[in-house]
């Protein structure tokens, strides 16, 4: 196994340090993220059922194929983490669990119980092969637009917005569905989802991570409640099945653009050791009309934000999210997240050493 980074290596804070997500772990992209001074890699794989087409072309081994009935083995998993630290990196978890895993339990449809299976099984997997985190949500996919028309930033550079009134009927149910939601049905299935699978993850040593729905705007969008839109929400989340193995993807820019006060999220759920790691991003302006930004721009200040996560005790990794599309960007936007990258690690060791 290669030598892990030390923090004289990595030039970060050993509590908080500074992580990428990527959905290819090819030789050139580990090599790039270890030259940017990251120190930990979270999967952004593909889903199997919805992109197939990822899988084509590319070296098997630099992949992580997650979907419905393709569920990576220990030996693939465990392949890929010493792939990860065979470049001095750590594969701390995988992003987010693909639709095509949650979708039917979601909905409490046919099928949801061999969804629950295969995430069962997924999660034994990533235990046995030494990945500790999955993250995952419970948003659906293709009912209304994440974002609208994007917007520009300094320099010419692009931006993701989104704005309510560009959506041109929300309440229109979503394709495929022949009825509206309740938001109750929404909860009972979810806290159902909770009691099958948290304990299968405290077992697995694997912690669970919720992403907020994103936009976080109205109850309903397309007939389906948009259940994790507000803090009072991710409370309930986390007081249905109480478990250290349960915990909170902390999107900043989903809190930021709810207009909450993110250090003040930050604190509420620290003090119960909730947040299993962080999406750092901002926005300009608050639901229902917003635009991604520059991570040094935005309604929330970065160094006060890691100023309040290395005052709560915070020991984990925060990762650039979406960022902008720079001049000559590939479509991973490879400048505008290494941007992002020493932008933080250079906070973060201000703030340590202040």
């Amino acid at each position: 196994m290669a030598e892990q980074t030390t923090d004289a290596d990595a030039g970060v804070d050993s509590d908080v340090r500074v992580g990428v997500r990527t959905r290819t772990l090819s030789e050139s992209r580990l090599r790039y993220i270890r030259q940017l001074g990251a120190t930990d890699v979270f999967v952004d794989h593909a889903d199997t059922d919805e992109e197939p087409d990822e899988f084509n072309d590319r070296d098997g081994a630099a992949t992580v194929a997650v979907g419905r009935d393709s569920i990576p083995s220990v030996e693939r998993l465990a392949a890929a983490r010493e792939r990860v630290e065979s470049q001095g990196l750590s594969l701390t978890g995988i992003q987010s669990l693909p639709y095509s895993l949650y979708g039917d339990i979601m909905f409490d449809r046919e099928g949801k119980e061999e969804a629950l299976e295969q995430i069962r099984t997924l999660l034994r997997n990533l235990g046995e092969a030494g990945i500790p985190i999955l993250g995952y949500q419970w948003n659906p996919r293709g009912v209304v637009p994440m974002r609208t028309t994007p917007a520009e930033l300094r320099g010419g550079a692009e931006g993701t917005a989104f704005d309510l009134e560009e959506v041109e009927d929300p309440d229109a149910l979503a394709p495929g569905l022949d009825r509206a939601y309740t938001e109750a049905e929404f909860w009972e299935n979810y806290e159902a989802f909770l009691r099958e699978i948290v304990p299968v993850a405290e077992e697995a040593g694997v912690r669970m991570a919720l992403h907020p729905v994103d936009p976080p705007v109205l109850e309903s969008m397309g007939g389906i409640p948009r259940l994790f839109r507000n803090v009072e929400n991710f409370e309930r989340a986390m007081e249905t099945v109480p478990s250290d193995n349960h915990g909170l993807k902390l999107c900043l820019g989903c809190f930021s653009q709810m207009g909450e006060d993110v250090n003040d999220v930050l604190r509420r759920f620290a003090e119960k050791d909730q947040i299993v790691f962080i999406h750092f991003r901002d926005v300009v302006g608050t639901v229902p009309k917003f635009n991604e930004t520059f991570v040094d721009e935005g309604n929330f200040d970065t160094a006060g934000a890691i100023r309040t996560l290395h005052d709560v005790g915070f020991e984990g990794a925060v990762i650039p999210d979406h960022v902008p599309k720079m001049e000559g960007d590939d479509d991973w936007r490879h400048r505008a997240r290494g941007f992002t990258v020493g932008y933080l690690r250079g906070v973060i060791d201000t703030v340590r050493s202040s």
